[in-house]
């Protein structure tokens, strides 16, 4: 499980600007659990294929992290990680993961990984450098995209086939290319186990006070230069609105319009 947060820009920004020195914070407590790598992505004009970033060192002070935070561009994503029991902490498992002009971060669990596996195309299998679901769940949406549907599509099939076939997991996601941001907000039916809520317990004090209120929740916000930012529970502030549950969100890079697929409704199309 992880912790995301983004923004698409009106013209150029940075994370730390759009988070604030209250969200900063919150972040980098949020470091304190989500510690097993960081990673950022981010756009310098619409029209440009994404930068990224990735380690498997804990944010709280890494300079490349700071570094990061202050990158100027015209959307970025950026991803804590919390490792899944039992998958190993590496670059390789860093999020996120690029290829293709297309930049991926997830929050979430896909078990058993054998099943999500066996879903893979040979092709898509040679591709992996790492062993997260995460990882295989991008390379879905890539096989897609390769088959001709526009990456908001794509993303909306195979959240939909995967919503199906792991009903408890998360697969909240966000994605970059250099047209649009997509935000995948499909974890309605998430639960932490108790193996997870055992890890929470210790650091119950130095963690935002909401973090374990809706833990997969994604929220959103528009500010009064048109930016938008996108938060995990725990990032997301005040006056920050839920996304639609168990949806995908486009926003372009270039107008920052938004449009909105819902997973059921793509399940009635192709399920």
């Amino acid at each position: 499980m992880c912790r995301l947060f983004a923004f698409v820009s009106s013209d150029h920004s940075a994370a730390r600007h759009e988070l604030g020195d209250d969200g900063m914070q919150s972040l980098l407590s949020l470091a304190r659990l989500h510690g097993d790598g960081w990673g950022w992505a981010g756009v310098a004009e619409a029209g440009q294929q994404p930068d990224a970033l990735r380690s498997a060192s804990s944010a709280i002070g890494d300079a490349a992290f700071d570094r990061a935070m202050d990158a100027e561009s015209r959307a970025a994503i950026v991803h804590l990680r919390w490792a899944t029991a039992g998958l190993p902490v590496n670059d390789c498992n860093a999020h996120p993961f690029e290829i293709d002009g297309v930049a991926f971060a997830h929050n979430g669990s896909l078990k058993p990984l054998e099943r999500l596996h066996a879903l893979l195309s040979a092709e898509s299998v040679a591709t992996l450098t790492g062993t997260t679901d995460s990882e295989m769940y991008f390379a879905l949406i890539r096989e897609k995209v390769a088959e001709g549907l526009s990456l908001h599509e794509a993303t909306t099939r195979v959240a939909a086939m995967l919503r199906d076939l792991f009903p408890l997991a998360s697969l909240n996601a966000l994605l970059l290319d250099d047209e649009e941001l997509i935000v995948v907000h499909a974890s309605a039916t998430s639960i932490l186990t108790d193996h997870d809520l055992s890890r929470l317990a210790p650091l119950a004090d130095v963690l935002p006070s909401e973090h374990n209120e809706d833990y997969f929740a994604l929220r959103w916000r528009a500010g009064a230069d048109g930016t938008i930012a996108i938060g995990s529970t725990g990032v997301a502030g005040d006056g920050w609105t839920a996304l639609p549950a168990e949806s995908v969100t486009a926003i372009r890079l270039d107008d920052r319009s938004v449009s909105t697929l819902e997973l059921a409704a793509e399940h009635a199309l192709h399920g």
